[in-house]
């Protein structure tokens, strides 16, 4: 199995210590040639410091559980963060035998490992008291049982990720955050039955929270959100897309209540309109990202309050906003945040918008990609005259053909408009 290179330069050269250093900045490929390569390489490649991290993303189709039991052996309390993202041979036994074996872990991504079910977090519970951020996202098995197991035995944990654990109620998020106020993300996009009910207990109990995601999540009124906003003033990033039943209260709380603000994604909110968002952009100047997405109330007036109170502004989405015009983008354009922030802006499906949009926005010197699907008004002529100014700009737009499509059997074939990226 090895060459005779024990005796080699190298290791008469170097201290195992510094090997093992060497080592050290190695990936898990690498590591596994290297123990190949001799008796000597073998001890010092497979010595488990040097398995503090583990990612097995790139062979989830190969990972099944035993290999994760041999892992955990191998590495027991070396191991600080191991990402068995996608891995779906993993299951329950597998997990349990890796959290006997590995009580320091702090960092465990079980992204879409869809056979564990609430006795991982049990075991989790039980051995793995210095966890810090789990994902759970897509292992829907997962029920209240598992966040009352988290409370109890995982107390530093501070980023949970339980995106589409549809069975959670408002009753496991109360047992988690009584033994988790530490938390600081939390990551609850399509858990479609928590209520307002639940996010009074994040409000009361989290307030150190910087990042929560509720995308989708169909039944959050202002009355949730509002808690959140008064409970949780370090806030910097909140996604509430799809919560369509929210108005402009939440905005008018975010404004008095989140001056730390950075992102905010309320795509197909189409209560909320400029009246809020005055008042959000008046107070948060630390906006660095806004999906407005299907907020179809909202007009030039936003724009011009953004341009005037968010000078760090680098993306914002505007698609499906038809009361969008150019004098809007003009205002952008000349804000504080278009010279050196402005990135990405994307105004799909803005029938008003013009090619007077793309002069406005030539002075965008950090602008990389700007988004036209369905702008009827722009042309290819506008847009070539804006790359003229920004080279290095993505542009994607639709243009219908230019000359009429044949006929075909007599009667004229339909043909769908051309994406096309310049």
């Amino acid at each position: 199995m090895f060459s005779n290179n024990d005796e080699a330069v190298i290791n008469k050269k170097l201290p195992k210590e510094l090997l093992l250093r060497i080592f050290s900045f190695l990936d898990v490929v690498t590591l596994c040639r290297c123990a190949q390569v001799s008796r000597a390489w073998n001890v010092l490649a497979l010595d488990g410091s040097n398995w503090q991290r583990i990612d097995l993303f790139d062979f989830q189709r190969d990972i099944e559980g035993r290999v994760v039991e041999n892992i955990s052996k191998r590495c027991g309390g070396f191991l600080r963060k191991l990402s068995l993202r996608g891995c779906l041979g993993v299951g329950d036994n597998a997990l349990r035998t890796f959290a006997q074996n590995c009580r320091n872990i702090e960092v465990l991504n079980l992204n879409g490992c869809t056979k564990i079910t609430d006795a991982t977090c049990t075991s989790l519970s039980k051995f793995c008291s210095k966890l810090r951020h789990l994902d759970l996202a897509s292992c829907t098995s997962i029920t209240n049982l598992s966040l009352k197991a988290l409370s109890e035995g995982c107390p530093l944990l501070e980023q949970l990720n339980i995106s589409w654990c549809d069975q959670v109620t408002k009753d496991g998020i109360q047992a988690l955050v009584r033994g988790c106020g530490g938390l600081r993300a939390l990551f609850l996009k399509g858990c479609t039955q928590l209520e307002d009910e639940a996010l009074k207990y994040i409000g009361a109990h989290c307030p150190e929270l910087v990042t929560l995601n509720l995308q989708t999540c169909l039944q959050i009124t202002d009355d949730g959100l509002i808690t959140i906003c008064r409970g949780c003033h370090k806030l910097q990033s909140l996604c509430a897309s799809g919560c369509c039943n929210i108005t402009d209260a939440i905005l008018n709380a975010l404004g008095q209540n989140c001056p730390r603000l950075r992102i905010l994604e309320v795509a197909r909110c189409s209560q909320l309109t400029d009246v809020g968002f005055t008042t959000l952009a008046r107070n948060c100047h630390e906006l660095e990202k806004m999906d407005l997405e299907e907020c179809v109330q909202i007009t030039d007036s936003t724009l011009i309050q953004l341009s005037i109170h968010c000078p760090r502004l680098q993306v914002l989405s505007l698609s499906h906003c038809e009361l969008i015009t150019d004098d809007g983008i003009r205002h952008l354009g000349n804000g504080a945040c278009a010279h050196d922030r402005l990135e990405v802006i994307e105004l799909d499906n803005c029938p008003l918008i013009t090619d007077a949009s793309l002069e406005h926005l030539k002075s965008c010197h950090s602008l990389e990609r700007i988004e036209l699907y369905d702008c009827q008004q722009i042309t290819r002529a506008g847009i070539k005259r804006l790359r003229t100014h920004l080279p290095n700009i993505k542009v994607h737009a639709y243009f219908a053909p230019v000359t009429p499509p044949p006929s075909v059997g007599g009667s004229r074939q339909r043909f769908c408009r051309c994406c096309i990226i310049l």
